[in-house]
């Protein structure tokens, strides 16, 4: 195995906990040991910016957001990569929005919005423990770029919205309640490849982890992909191992079966 020399981390269920809503110390401790030893660390999450404050405190060499839609480096300031949804799919599913109403999050650069909320919205707002999206004519939310937006649907409408709406997006989940839906073509994987151009650094030095089906294409991609034992089974299948779940410190005991911490 060529060392490791970047590692990518999913947040929710695999930095974060779904019960405690936090890093927890062992992780904090096993992050700080990766950068010590030179080995630099990456956020590749579905979340936007904005909402990642849940690990402020921790330093990351670079953070892949909205599913490899939108990279910026360790400062956040510098964007190495940016690819926001076509205008022209946009405005379909609004105009679809106004004949056939449902929750859809928006997520342009600075803050997240939706055009109504429902039950689902709050459950997952608790399950995640983040304030529910502010509430925006959708029309007003589509004149800025839009990098990811999520609509709360099951997955035959999903398909639907694929097929007959929004033809240059693709969906991609990590709850059942919604789905996360970027460009075609662009996710984890596209992330990881921009990050590693901008630092120099090889695929086969890679390592990432991750729980939902959004991290699917990045554990696959990367030389070891790592589920978390709270991942679902197809998530582990694209894995090269499946370690303890998030609540059982399952990033540290990864780290020791490689021989890596």
């Amino acid at each position: 195995m060529n060392r490791i020399k970047a590692v990518f981390f999913d947040i929710d269920g695999t930095l974060v906990s779904f019960k405690t809503h936090c890093v927890s110390r062992p992780t904090r401790a096993a992050l700080d040991a990766l950068r010590a030893d030179g080995i630099k660390v990456f956020v590749a999450t579905g979340r936007m910016l904005p909402m990642i404050d849940v690990l402020d405190g921790i330093p990351f060499d670079g953070y892949i957001t909205y599913n490899g839609a939108y990279c910026v480096d360790a400062d956040r300031r510098n964007v190495i990569y940016a690819c926001p949804v076509p205008q022209e799919d946009l405005e379909a599913l609004v105009h679809h929005l106004e004949k056939d109403p449902f929750p859809v999050a928006f997520m342009p650069e600075d803050a997240i919005t939706i055009n109504c909320v429902d039950e689902a919205v709050r459950e997952v707002a608790r399950q995640i423990s983040v304030p529910l999206p502010r509430l925006e004519d959708p029309r007003k939310t589509i004149r800025r770029k839009v990098f990811q937006f999520s609509p709360y649907v099951n997955e035959e409408k999903m398909r639907y919205l694929e097929r007959h709406v929004i033809p240059h997006c693709e969906a991609s989940r990590w709850m059942p309640l919604f789905a996360d839906v970027n460009v075609r073509g662009v996710n984890k994987q596209t992330g990881i490849d921009r990050m590693l151009e901008y630092c120099g650094l090889d695929l086969s030095e890679t390592m990432a982890f991750g729980d939902g089906g959004n991290d699917i294409p990045m554990l696959r991609h990367a030389a070891i992909g790592v589920a978390m034992g709270n991942a679902a089974d197809a998530v582990k299948a694209a894995a090269d191992y499946t370690t303890a779940p998030v609540d059982d410190e399952g990033i540290e005991q990864a780290f020791r079966h490689f021989g890596i911490l």
